[in-house]
């Protein structure tokens, strides 16, 4: 089916187990327009919000990339993988300790406002062109520049050691498994991050999504109907 390629801006809920480019590609396939971006990439174990910018909308993307984010996640800990989320290989088992509520607020406390966090290997940050995590898989390790981060608010949803469910809302750039692989250092015993649903990211969230199973079998027309208008976008972030 061809139609005028759409200008806007979608909301999926993307589903585990797939890339962001997953997503874009079967929102190109659906639409039939190649114009097609996400902003902020999601990992294969996240869900959740995934802006994708489609025609014109592609030019305002570095701007909804800058935004703010919120997450809910499960860490896991006693248990690193080499890549701080449970697809990663085991790296080390450490005995978790029978920890206070006031230790693990204590450990989450530390990683509030601004720090500095180092990106973890196995992440799409380049070196010489080359993705990080390319040479992860070669197993090299290249040394890498901390970033600048802030984390605004959280939240220790439960409690059930070795697990903890907990909510965070930070700036771009960060990464909520290198957040639990550090908070698990602070604690003494490691861990790495389970699961990861990422709710918001700036005055958008999963409210008026669509999945990727209704853009694979919805009606073209449905998906396109769906899709925020340029002039939306911008009344919305408030600009």
């Amino acid at each position: 089916m061809n139609f005028n390629s759409p200008d806007g801006v979608l909301l999926v809920d993307k589903a585990p187990g797939m890339t962001s480019h997953d997503v874009v590609a079967i929102v190109r396939r659906s639409l039939n327009t190649k114009k097609v971006g996400h902003c902020g990439t999601l990992d294969p174990l996240a869900t959740g919000l995934l802006i994708i910018v489609l025609g014109r909308g592609t030019k305002i993307q570095d701007l909804l990339m800058a935004e703010d984010k919120e997450y809910a996640g499960t860490m896991v800990l006693g248990t690193t993988t080499d890549s701080q989320d449970a697809d990663g290989k085991i790296v080390e088992t450490r005995p978790v300790p029978d920890l206070a509520r006031e230790q693990i607020d204590k450990a989450f406390a530390k990683f509030h406002g601004d720090f500095y966090q180092m990106p973890p290997m196995v992440s799409a940050i380049k070196k010489d062109g080359v993705p990080l995590y390319k040479l992860a898989r070669q197993g090299k390790t290249i040394e890498r520049e901390p970033r600048f981060v802030h984390v605004y608010a959280h939240e220790i949803k439960d409690v059930r050691l070795p697990e903890i469910d907990f909510r965070v809302v930070c700036s771009k750039g960060f990464y909520v498994r290198t957040y639990a692989f550090d908070i698990g250092n602070e604690l003494g015993c490691g861990a790495h991050l389970k699961s990861l649903r990422r709710t918001k990211s700036g005055k958008f969230t999963l409210e008026h999504s669509v999945t990727v199973d209704e853009i694979k079998t919805l009606d073209p027309r449905e998906i396109e109907s769906r899709i925020l208008s340029l002039p939306t976008v911008s009344r919305m972030r408030g600009a």
